[in-house]
């Protein structure tokens, strides 16, 4: 362990002890390089089991952050590595990769469980794909800085271990089932809350490019061109063309229906969840036609908002928990 590891934790167990939030601490020596350049340039402790990256790109071309949620155990157990959690948020938050731990009980579920938890930037609505650009950039590459440059930087540096899961919500349900079919065999486990796991489903390249408007980005034709005129390109980033690359996978899918639930204030309703629920449903139907086993869990009421998934996440974790061989 290097002096500056090691004086981080130090400072992070005095400031557990005083009940005091934490400074930045620089990065540089503290974290490894990915493969491709990409390394931690500032992590900042807020509490004992929550720290904030701010990660050097090359794969975004700019920086991007990362909370890591570390188990109970992580400090004091400096040798042992954690199976891991991914958990992606969907369009348009403002409070972006803090979205879970801000909306959600994250970090109450999992005090108690010996997972390292990885909340990653997704971007105002980065669709978890490297988007296409008219073949003019190569930038931003949100898949690799997910799978490849998160994922080692947090493996090196911060004993994240081998066994992983993913989960994530509306276009994150999509990238947490994109990333399981295009990296066959890196997560043990995927969940899709609300998301769109179909692309190609009728209406949903709309729905799409109406999410991207609301994030302010109003030529869709960035992401993957014209779901006709580059139709193969959609398709190699559609979950619902490549299931057989999700077969060993264990699935997990819910959505509800947008009409008023018991999560929701009285008379609340949306048009995002029905459109949901008509890519998940496709998905699973082919699931099942292909004899792929999926855990589906088709609520009925309930609107496109986080009481739901965050239900969602407490109902999927014995199939997550599973494949981080953690008790269910």
């Amino acid at each position: 362990m290097n002096r500056t590891r090691r004086w981080g934790l130090l400072v992070l167990s005095m400031a557990a002890l005083l009940g005091t939030s934490l400074t930045s601490v620089p990065a540089a020596a503290v974290t490894p390089t990915a493969d491709n350049g990409a390394k931690v340039v500032e992590e900042t402790w807020l509490d004992a089991r929550t720290v904030d990256l701010k990660i050097n790109s090359p794969a975004l071309g700019t920086t991007g952050m990362v909370r890591l949620l570390v188990p109970a155990g992580w400090a004091a157990q400096p040798t042992r590595t954690w199976p891991t959690l991914y958990l992606l948020h969907g369009c348009c938050e403002p409070v972006d990769y803090r979205s879970w731990d801000q909306f959600t009980d994250v970090k109450a579920f999992t005090a108690n469980k010996d997972a390292l938890v990885v909340m990653p930037t997704g971007g105002p609505a980065g669709m978890y794909t490297k988007w296409w650009n008219f073949g003019l950039k190569s930038t931003p590459d949100w898949d690799t800085f997910h799978t490849l440059e998160v994922r080692q930087l947090v493996e090196r540096g911060y004993r994240a271990g081998t066994k992983r899961a993913i989960a994530g919500l509306s276009i994150g349900g999509y990238g947490a089932l994109a990333y399981a079919f295009k990296h066959k065999g890196m997560f043990g486990a995927a969940a899709s809350y609300s998301g769109v796991p179909n692309t190609l489903y009728p209406g949903i390249p709309l729905f799409i490019q109406g999410i991207l408007a609301r994030a302010g980005i109003f030529n869709y034709l960035e992401l993957w061109g014209d779901s006709w005129g580059m139709w193969p390109l959609w398709s190699a980033n559609n979950p619902y063309d490549h299931v057989d690359d999700l077969r060993g996978t264990a699935l997990y899918i819910s959505c509800g229906n947008g009409k008023t639930g018991p999560l929701d204030p009285p008379g609340q309703s949306d048009i995002l969840e029905p459109s949901a629920l008509s890519a998940s449903t496709s998905f699973t139907d082919r699931l099942k036609t292909k004899g792929i086993p999926v855990t589906t869990d088709y609520y009925g009421v309930g609107t496109h908002s986080w009481p739901y998934w965050q239900r969602a996440l407490r109902n999927s974790w014995p199939v997550l928990a599973s494949a981080l061989a953690l008790p269910a």
